[in-house]
């Protein structure tokens, strides 16, 4: 079993080794600030996305005190905060830091780590034991140091959401056991529950030195024959093997109330929260669970229980205050990055088209990108909107297939949101 592996040791590419690639990881985090068009730009890590009240009360007072006051969610369910003076770093970490936010600053940014968001609240096994130990190992160890900030750890229940997201290593859950994930492989390896986050952290020191040569950030950007080496390397002293291909499209948790109000959820229309809507959000965990719990599809889940009437109530002021809190929702599946003004890179305000845009549910959800990076884009099968010199492409995309479409011309708004309606409804 895990005796097998090689215990957690320093890994060359860590603190003074060679970079994973010679231009570096531009990834930001809370130490590395990117310079942005409406100011620089902050990504603070939430492991599994999960959020004290107080710890979300300390993220509000940062993006006031430091930025333009928004947050906005992550495809990664992180917060990114916006609009920051150049040399606010050293307060804004300090702030950070005293609220528990930054326990390692060697490794703020390979604290990458998603979960299922509805873990333990609707008779599905809980994963916090699991990402409170992998957090801990994960800043414990010299070699994670080095793990690009894009290198993802996911944490499944068992129901499949978040083991579709591609993550780098996943633990899903499998009754005393569980199932070890490396990349996109469809062989998993079987390890006791109790072992699984120290086999996940095993597991992205032997990427990072199975990336040495080929300067990989993730484990598919390895060469076929590397990566496949990496996969037996592991399941050598992980546990036995086991066929089970993983989910091409998740399933997030819908907007209302889940299980007999064990929980609520909300959508957050393009991932951005005004300090008002956070701190209506704030101030109903702190009645309730005292815990908020941010979504890799820009959605949030409060933890109860709730009496029916509370539920009801919540989700009305909710709404109230601009957050999708039902799946019939014109909002509900639409997303998009920044765009213009924020991102210089970006060909189109693509927030303004996508909202402009908004009609009837469609059965696809739909990202809408100013340019070719699409960065913060949905995984699975979704329409593609891309902003280009001409107008916007239009594509239906089913995990690494992308189909063409067709292309919008800029100047006719009109055609460009029936299209897209269109799309959404194949």
């Amino acid at each position: 079993m895990l005796a097998a592996m090689p215990d957690s040791v320093p890994s060359p590419l860590s603190a003074g080794g060679p970079a994973l690639r010679d231009s570096g990881d531009a990834c930001p985090g809370t130490l590395r600030l990117h310079r942005a068009d409406d100011g620089a730009l902050a990504r603070v890590r939430v492991p599994g996305g999960v959020l004290s009240a107080d710890r979300a009360d300390a993220l509000l007072t940062a993006a006031g005190r430091f930025g333009d006051g928004e947050l906005h969610l992550t495809s990664r369910g992180n917060v990114q905060l916006r609009g920051l003076g150049a040399e606010c770093g050293g307060g804004l970490a300090e702030l950070l830091t005293a609220a528990g936010l930054l326990p390692s600053a060697a490794h703020e940014r390979a604290r990458n780590i998603v979960a299922s968001p509805l873990a333990g609240l609707d008779g599905s096994p809980p994963v916090s034991g699991w990402l409170s130990e992998l957090d801990g190992l994960v800043c414990g160890s010299a070699a994670a140091a080095s793990l690009s900030g894009r290198f993802l750890f996911a944490l499944d229940d068992g129901r499949g959401d978040v083991d579709a997201l591609g993550a780098d290593v996943t633990l899903v859950a499998a009754g005393d056991s569980c199932l070890l994930r490396i990349g996109a492989s469809d062989e998993v390896f079987r390890v006791p529950g109790g072992e699984g986050p120290r086999a996940a952290l095993l597991a992205a020191e032997a990427f990072l030195r199975a990336a040495r040569d080929s300067g990989a950030w993730r484990v598919k950007d390895l060469p076929d024959d590397v990566r496949a080496d990496l996969v037996r390397t592991v399941g050598a002293g992980a546990g036995p093997t086991v066929h089970r291909p993983r989910p091409r499209t998740a399933t997030p948790p819908g907007p209302g109330a889940h299980a007999s109000t064990n929980a609520i959820s909300v959508d957050v229309p393009l991932g951005r929260l005004t300090p008002a809507q956070w701190r209506l959000l704030t101030e109903t965990a702190r009645r309730y669970g005292n815990e908020l719990r941010l979504t890799p599809w820009r959605g949030i889940v409060v933890p109860g229980p709730f009496a029916h009437d509370e539920a009801v109530e919540a989700l009305r002021a909710l709404d109230a205050a601009g957050l999708i809190t039902a799946p019939d929702s014109p909002w509900t599946g639409v997303g998009a990055c920044i765009g213009l003004p924020g991102c210089a890179k970006s060909l189109s305000d693509v927030r303004a088209e996508a909202g402009a845009a908004v009609g009837p549910v469609g059965r696809l959800p739909v990202y809408w990108s100013g340019c070719e990076r699409r960065c913060g884009h949905p995984h699975g099968e979704w329409i593609d909107v891309v902003a280009t010199p001409d107008g916007h492409r239009i594509s239906h995309v089913r995990g690494e297939r992308r189909d063409p479409r067709t292309t919008v011309r800029n100047g006719d708004p009109a055609r460009l949101a029936a299209a897209v309606a269109e799309a959404r409804a194949l």
